[in-house]
């Protein structure tokens, strides 16, 4: 499938942008048209969505924006067009820390988004989103142990990823170690400071 498309913008209207690239034009439906202006250089990256009526493109301004549109539509009942309207109104970060944090009031502030379906979000995504700079992350068993640990003492997955990052710039630690530290990082984290 493709991937990515990078071109001139032609065209583009409300919700989607025309990208010239080798002579052909590709259609996309793209969530920050507010962002793109006439004949610049883009890089769209990119989802065919083919059903039995119709067959889109859809467009996104990086992989981990992509991932959660590919969580999204995941989501039982909540289709390609309402994810671009989410995308369109909060960005990625903002809508994957509501996710986590099980904010239903914000979800439900997306345009088509009622109270079944931000619940239906938050049960079947919550503690799935990590990002890719995330899942870069070496995981030996004692920093996983710790990290499980740590999620057992209720801290919200978010937070566990946050910790694990700078955690596992330490090696050769104890399973008890890392979770000292990490309790350590939380705390100072919940201070502000």
């Amino acid at each position: 499938m493709i991937a990515l498309i990078q071109g001139k913008v032609a065209s583009y209207t409300a919700d989607s942008v025309v990208v010239e690239n080798n002579g052909i034009g590709w259609l996309i439906s793209y969530p920050h048209v507010d962002r793109v202006h006439l004949n610049e250089e883009i890089r769209v990256y990119t989802y065919m969505h083919v059903s039995e009526n119709d067959i889109g493109l859809f467009g996104f301004e990086s992989q981990k924006e992509k991932d959660l549109f590919l969580r999204l539509i995941s989501v039982k009942g909540l289709g390609p067009k309402t994810a671009m309207a989410m995308l369109a109104k909060a960005d990625a970060d903002r809508i994957i820390r509501s996710i986590e944090d099980g904010d239903a009031s914000f979800l439900k502030s997306m345009p088509g988004i009622g109270a079944k379906s931000a619940s239906q979000i938050i049960l079947d995504l919550k503690g799935k989103l990590v990002t890719t700079e995330d899942s870069k992350v070496q995981m030996t068993s004692e920093l996983s142990d710790a990290a499980e640990a740590l999620k057992n003492l209720g801290y919200k997955p978010a937070e566990v990823n946050s910790a694990v990052k700078q955690l596992s710039k330490e090696t050769g630690l104890t399973s008890e170690q890392y979770l000292k530290k990490g309790l350590q990082i939380l705390m100072k984290a919940k201070l502000g400071g």
